[in-house]
């Protein structure tokens, strides 16, 4: 929905299972009309989707995609923003790794990322900047330390094949597209100085040379196109377990002149750990019902000297707890946003409430996206009802928005998404 002149924010329906377009399109007919019932009664909505390989090779045909534009119309809703980080199965199923495969080293990732952007250009309202987000390259145990910068010249020359496709795109279609990648803990990139390093050692060299010979521009041509259309993916949780603060990571990307095309909200766990055995105990019980089969959950110890120990899963770390000298550890589970403890647990979400205060000092990004996907493997005690707790994230999200001057619920006459004017 459009919360300001220039800003939207959106769920990612990667909550929802649905590998194919079928099932995708049962889910959002299921839930979307009575969230923007709810939510934005007489004006647009804006819907954040994700597809598989699989949904997007179904939507991409003629008459998907003139049905699908057809009942968003009917609906008044709008698709700005994809997620195409998960590239197969995401859902009732074992995903740990695999939601890293294929890698940005591969033809596949390269060839999904530009289906998405066609399905996205012939989406897109008229006059409005749509967004991709995406892996960050690849997952570091699959690579020896010295395989890594070999791997990061490989994803940089695709990710700007992807750019000349974008900037293709732009010239048939009007659409403005950028991809927004997004750093993940033990990823290729997981934090500021790694991706910064990414787009000025790798992108505007590696990526610059290959943009400029596929579309026949000049190196400094080529490097405003990658400038233009890669930006950075700001996941509230993943920065947050990297215990890197907002107003740091975005005054370095200001310094590096990387723009932000996407903010994820959502929430870590945050772990205080006791002094005293006794009472890591409890610590550790409380943290059981976490430890789930499904999803990695990458653990980031802090010590009192700032050190930071990395564990690869949730399952791995909680064994070490009580023998730990961390005073904190952050989890990467994305918890819900409208509670902030959990027992001895507490959550990052004042991370995310200092996201929205540099996004107040700065006015940078317009794509907003509530990105809470675990609602399947949450604790029970945790779990209700599906769409009363998008509800709940969404009031959370836009009161705390609202009490920083940064959005409001959309006017009663909000605009067509297909009169909107550029943002």
């Amino acid at each position: 929905m459009r919360i300001a002149a220039d800003r939207h924010l959106t769920y990612c329906t990667n909550i929802h299972p649905g590998e194919t377009w079928a099932e995708v399109q049962r889910t959002l007919r299921h839930h979307l009309p009575p969230l923007k019932a709810a939510l934005a009664p007489e004006a647009p909505f804006g819907v954040g989707l994700r597809l598989s390989r699989r949904a997007v090779d179904d939507l991409r045909q003629e008459a998907a995609l003139v049905a699908f534009r057809d009942w968003l119309a009917a609906h008044d809703l709008y698709v700005f923003t994809l997620n195409g980080f998960p590239y197969g199965g995401f859902h009732q199923q074992v995903v740990k790794d695999r939601v890293y495969a294929p890698d940005w080293r591969t033809e596949e990732r390269v060839d999904y990322t530009v289906r998405l952007a066609e399905v996205l250009a012939a989406l897109l309202p008229e006059g409005l900047e749509g967004g991709i987000s995406t892996s960050p390259i690849s997952y570091k145990p699959w690579l020896a330390e010295a395989e890594r910068r070999a791997v990061r010249r490989i994803g940089a020359r695709h990710v700007a094949r992807v750019v000349a496709a974008l900037v293709r795109l732009e010239r048939d279609t009007g659409a403005f597209i950028h991809l927004d990648i997004e750093p993940e803990p033990d990823c290729l990139i997981e934090n500021a100085a790694e991706w910064i390093g990414f787009y000025e050692d790798d992108l505007l060299h590696e990526g610059r040379a290959e943009l400029a010979g596929v579309l026949g521009e000049t190196p400094a041509a080529a490097e405003a196109a990658l400038r233009r259309h890669v930006q950075l993916c700001y996941d509230t949780c993943h920065f947050a377990v990297e215990f890197e603060t907002p107003a740091e990571v975005w005054a370095a990307l200001d310094a590096a002149g990387i723009g932000v095309g996407k903010v994820q909200i959502s929430s870590a766990l945050d772990v205080p750990i006791p002094p005293r055995s006794a009472d890591r105990a409890g610590v550790h019980r409380a943290l059981e019902p976490f430890a789930e089969s499904t999803y990695l959950h990458q653990v980031v110890a802090r010590h009192r000297d700032g050190r930071l120990t990395r564990y690869p899963d949730l399952l791995e770390a909680l064994p070490r707890l009580a023998g730990t000298d961390a005073e904190a550890w952050r989890i990467h589970y994305h918890v819900p946003l409208f509670a902030d403890r959990y027992g001895p647990l507490s959550s990052t979400r004042p991370d995310v409430e200092a996201t929205f205060d540099v996004l107040g000092q700065t006015g940078a990004c317009r794509h907003l996206e509530i990105e809470t996907y675990t609602w399947d493997v949450l604790p029970e005690a945790l779990k209700i009802d599906l769409g009363a707790s998008i509800r709940r994230e969404y009031d959370w999200v836009l009161e705390a928005l609202d009490a920083r001057g940064l959005g409001r619920r959309p006017h009663p006459q909000g605009s067509s998404p297909r009169t909107r004017e550029q943002p």
